[in-house]
């Protein structure tokens, strides 16, 4: 493909001199355009689309009229406004640099005689390339802004779509909690009503999670003592719940990922069900939840002051609770240790805020 020749508005009231950048530059390979004056140069570049567009402008200082630095600075005003190359015959710095600060790619001294020409010619492709140069600079920063705002329309469409998913699963994983809850009621046997009170519990559990996500700003983490307030209070409403009025919680305001959620929601369930169960065989006693950072690492402590370690065992025990238990804090890399010092039972956790770096082998034993 031909490249184009590129056009050059010589702004100059010397016609001779005009005529002398015409033939000298024509021979370099440009089109060059005469005005005569600022007044005709600004008319020629503001109808430029309709007579053909202007590449550079090499613009006089002195002229009868507008003179060159009041043109220069109208020129500047037009939009998508060419370089322009200042040119006087003047050896006068500060009309340079005053050129240079209105707007100007570039400055040179004229003569009468023309042996200026080359150097225009220098100059005037140097100020091509820098507006070419310029214009790349301006595409390239508006497709980032325009991939940003592509980029930022998607996230919203994502996490618009993300908190959609947590609103459906959470409610599906209720319905299933409460369908859990009526077949436990109805149920006639002990064990299938503690079996399906326990299971209500798990999925209970899950779906809080969901449901915090759905309302939370931050889809990418859960804060653990709202998250657990919620838990509780569920499993204070559940079956069993007259026998947790004294079921209580102490915890800092920590943000894990949902996936650590759900293992610490379903761990905490298990071993406060288990205290319920087991903890006071005569009646209600104090159930305490605890959850604390240190350093690194966070603590999860169930505590009750029940019966410990003469605690009758149960013949219907699956042995289900302590698997799950020992499931989750695998998939935390926590480590699981009854406190015997404790006169009750005291079950402690401890985890890393973070998860563990792939192929660190894990420290959870359950008990």
């Amino acid at each position: 493909m031909n490249q184009r020749t590129p056009t050059l508005l010589y702004i100059d009231d010397d016609g001779a001199l005009a005529r002398l950048v015409d033939r000298g530059l024509t021979r370099r390979g440009y089109r060059v355009v005469h005005a005569a004056s600022g007044e005709e140069g600004l008319e020629r570049i503001r109808r430029a689309g309709a007579e053909g567009g202007i590449d550079v402008v090499a613009l006089d200082q002195y002229m009868p009229g507008l003179d060159g630095l009041e043109t220069l600075e109208q020129i500047m005003a037009i939009p998508d406004a060419p370089p322009v190359v200042f040119v006087t015959a003047s050896q006068d710095s500060s009309i340079a640099v005053t050129a240079l600060k209105a707007g100007a790619a570039d400055y040179l001294v004229k003569d009468v005689q023309g042996d200026f020409i080359p150097l225009l010619h220098v100059a005037a492709e140097g100020a091509l390339r820098q507006a070419a140069l310029q214009r790349a600079r301006e595409e390239a920063e508006a497709e980032i802004h325009a991939s940003r705002d592509r980029y930022a329309a998607l996230a919203a469409e994502r996490e618009l779509l993300l908190r959609e998913v947590n609103h459906r699963v959470g409610n599906s994983l209720q319905i299933i909690a409460s369908l859990l809850h009526l077949q436990a009621s109805s149920a006639a046997q002990n064990e299938v009503k503690a079996a399906l009170t326990n299971a209500m519990g798990r999925v209970a559990a899950v779906a809080q999670v969901h449901r915090r996500l759905y309302t939370s700003q931050d889809l990418k983490s859960v804060v653990l003592n709202q998250y657990l307030d919620s838990l509780l209070e569920d499993l204070r409403r559940s079956a069993e719940g007259n026998r947790m009025s004294r079921l209580t919680l102490k915890a800092e305001p920590i943000e894990i990922d949902p996936d650590r959620a759900v293992a610490v929601g379903i761990i905490v369930n298990e071993l406060v069900m288990n205290a319920v169960k087991y903890a006071y065989p005569d009646g209600a006693g104090p159930i305490h939840v605890e959850l604390i950072s240190q350093g690194d690492d966070l603590l999860l402590s169930i505590t009750d002051d029940g019966v410990g370690d003469n605690a009758k065992a149960d013949p219907r025990s699956t042995g289900m609770g302590q698997r799950i238990v020992a499931a989750m804090a695998s998939k935390l890399d926590a480590s699981v240790e009854r406190d015997p010092a404790h006169s009750g039972t005291r079950v402690v956790l401890k985890f890393g805020r973070m998860p563990a770096a792939p192929g660190k082998t894990s420290t959870a034993a359950a008990s």
